[in-house]
């Protein structure tokens, strides 16, 4: 990553979204639905089921984690269900 994206990225997680977002606590209620909903029809889809969740994901490092690390779970367990 370049310097001009990591200013840019820390000024966007400065600045917050220009949308609505979820809070923290929300995020976590709705991640496994959002996560579910995302991987089997898409990431529109799942932002329109939750609104605010992408924006909070987005400017929020600890709950995009928790994220990226359900999408990975979902995922890998769908692959071992269909090898199996």
């Amino acid at each position: 990553m370049s310097r001009d994206s990591h200013r840019e990225d820390a000024l966007r997680r400065l600045l917050g979204p220009a949308e609505p977002e979820l809070t923290c606590e929300q995020c976590f209620d709705e991640l496994d639905r959002y996560v579910e909903v995302e991987i089997e029809h898409g990431d529109a889809r799942a932002d329109e089921l939750v609104p605010g969740m992408r924006a909070h994901l987005e400017g929020c490092q600890a709950c995009d984690e928790e994220h990226r690390s359900l999408r990975a779970l979902v995922r890998a367990d769908a692959e071992a269900t269909h090898t199996d």
